[in-house]
């Protein structure tokens, strides 16, 4: 190109070179006649010209309406042509990152306008695949916001569904094979989750029970017998096993959960899998369970086996299988609580559909509304402050070969009087160390002899004829005979308190060390005199007193000793 050529198109806007060709829908580079260019923007390709070869005629495009070829753009310091006779100026393109911005914020307010307007024939599906049975009047009527929750969670034994031949008995009606009773503290803070033995040896009530017809019947109750005959045996409904763990806890549950096998598997495949840990390689022919020592995802099959395990870990009995499931249950509340469930629209959806199929509740959380009004106060929970334990039991004596167990009556008590308390068994908030120190000393050190405690007890708060029943008891059971029942205190307290002057310390550790008194609930102070005109300590009985002989330690994060127990925010790998 010669020097008068070069310097036309040095002047040339890069931009006007491209015009859209109606005729292909694409830009073109149009520069002069004389030197012809590829339609498609790319490397220079060798032409007939440039090889010496006489190049072909340009086959024109066909005129006709909308088909016209714009002439190229007028370069700069040309004369204006006539507006008529001007080429279009080429629009140009987008980024692509905007391009991509622009479909997918369409195509979401398409998806949300589509969701707003199937919102309500998607809750009546939800709504038509729960399955709600008649509580019977054995709940208290639901759970409350402001309130504590106690949910009841059985699992079944019974055989639903293709692929569960295998697993479970055969003519199972649907036992109470695995049951936890969820209590949710009052401020959300904190949660217990106790399982129940089911060869547990209890006694199970008479049981008012709705039938298919609508009809009432009540099933005769039965002493001495395992605990998951309290559902499935005899035409026993959940609201039966409501009852057995109403008189066996002391606790009344708000609501039941029902799940079978199936449940586990769709549950775990709705959250794409949860993680366990295995201590040794396990290889269970009845569960099924085949896994190597280390960390699994497992879901479906693999995690129904899992829950079933017993033989291979442990001790191989039903309370190895409990503390199988309760690690379980803590992974997949971590998976729940994670983000990678949390922020996918998809597995929350799939959650809602898997749930309200897997799950029969009592006739209090008959629709999806509730149950999210349940779900959003379960999901204020903390995995730190969620604690797994189990009702303490101990073989049954009357079995030369135990196989069923019975309640161990000197712990047993003091963990159902904790829930009932609503105390956390995991420290929520920490006392400052100086302060916490100052409050655990006061237990330690020397304890007088229970004869030689003088006390005044006082009714603040407990149940009327409650400074009466612990009198009584300390005399006749526990060898405080200087001990008078003073009346009622000028104020209610809500914890039971023990005053003592500091000559008094070494009384109020043995006092305290008979009623189960926390290290908080000793205060040092002054004495009084007795009615002998003796000095005396002064025991006022709070709200928090739940009868004479039932520990009254409630430290939050203080548990029985002995009693086992777990939180779900660790990973704990089964032996």
């Amino acid at each position: 190109m010669d020097a008068q050529g070069r310097g036309r198109a040095d002047n040339i806007d890069p931009a006007d070179q491209w015009v859209l060709n109606p005729n292909t829908g694409e830009y073109e580079l149009r520069l002069t006649p004389s030197t012809p260019q590829s339609a498609v923007p790319g490397p220079r390709r060798a032409t007939a010209q440039n090889r010496g070869v006489a190049a072909p005629e340009r086959e024109t495009v066909p005129k006709g309406p909308g088909r016209e070829v714009p002439p190229p753009r007028r370069r700069r310091g040309a004369p204006e042509e006539p507006p008529a006779r001007r080429g279009r100026r080429p629009v140009k393109k987008k980024a692509k990152g905007k391009k991509v911005l622009m479909w997918t914020g369409g195509g979401l307010a398409f998806v949300l306008v589509a969701v707003s307007a199937a919102g309500y024939l998607y809750i009546k599906h939800l709504n038509d695949n729960i399955t709600a049975v008649s509580d019977d009047g054995a709940s208290t009527g639901g759970f409350s916001k402001g309130k504590a929750i106690n949910l009841l969670v059985i699992g079944t034994d019974k055989r639903t569904g293709a692929g569960n031949e295998g697993y479970g008995d055969a003519g199972s009606v649907g036992h109470a094979d695995t049951t936890i009773l969820l209590h949710v503290s009052k401020d959300r803070s904190n949660a217990t989750a106790l399982s129940i033995p089911r060869d547990l040896i209890t006694d199970v009530p008479d049981c008012p029970t709705t039938q298919s017809d609508g009809s009432s019947k009540v099933i005769p109750g039965t002493t001495s017998v395992r605990f998951n005959t309290s559902l499935g045996q005899d035409g026993r409904t959940p609201s039966c096993t409501v009852r057995t763990v109403t008189e066996l806890t002391g606790i009344q549950p708000d609501d039941f959960m029902v799940a079978d096998f199936n449940a586990v598997k769709t549950l775990t495949d709705a959250v794409g899998g949860v993680e366990v840990c295995l201590a040794k390689d396990i290889d269970d022919s009845d569960s099924h369970l085949k896994l190597s020592k280390g960390t699994h995802n497992i879901s479906g099959e693999q995690a129904l086996a899992f829950v079933r395990t017993r033989h291979s870990v442990g001790f191989g009995g039903d309370l190895s299988r409990i503390t199988l499931q309760q690690q379980f249950l803590s992974a997949l509340m971590r998976k729940l609580k994670s983000n990678s469930t949390l922020t996918s629209p998809s597995k929350m959806l799939k959650l809602a559909e898997t749930g309200t199929k897997a799950l029969t509740v009592d006739d209090n959380l008959d629709s999806i509304g509730k149950l999210k009004d349940l779900g959003l106060e379960l999901g204020k929970l903390n995995p730190k402050n969620l604690t797994f334990t189990t009702v303490p039991v101990v073989d049954n004596p009357a079995e030369k070969t135990p196989v069923t167990v019975v309640l161990n009556n000197s712990t047993a008590p003091q963990v159902f009087s904790l829930i009932k308390s609503d105390t956390s068994f995991t420290a929520v908030k920490k006392q400052a160390a100086k302060e916490k120190a100052a409050v655990a000393a006061r237990l330690k050190g020397t304890k007088s002899a229970a004869s030689a405690v003088r006390v005044r007890i006082l009714n603040g708060g407990a149940d009327a004829g409650s400074a009466q029943e612990t009198l009584t008891w300390l005399q006749n059971d526990e060898g405080v005979l200087k001990s008078e029942n003073a009346g009622n205190a000028p104020a209610n307290l809500a914890k039971t308190t023990l005053e003592y002057a500091p000559d008094q310390a070494d009384q109020a550790r043995r006092l305290a060390d008979i009623m189960g008194l926390s290290g908080s609930a000793l205060k040092p102070g002054k004495s009084v005199q007795n009615s002998q005109g003796l000095p005396a300590m002064t025991l006022t009985l709070g709200k928090d007193f739940k009868g004479a002989g039932v520990p009254l330690t409630s430290t939050a994060g203080s548990t029985p000793e002995g009693v086992q127990k777990s939180t779900a925010d660790k990973v704990e790998c089964a032996k």
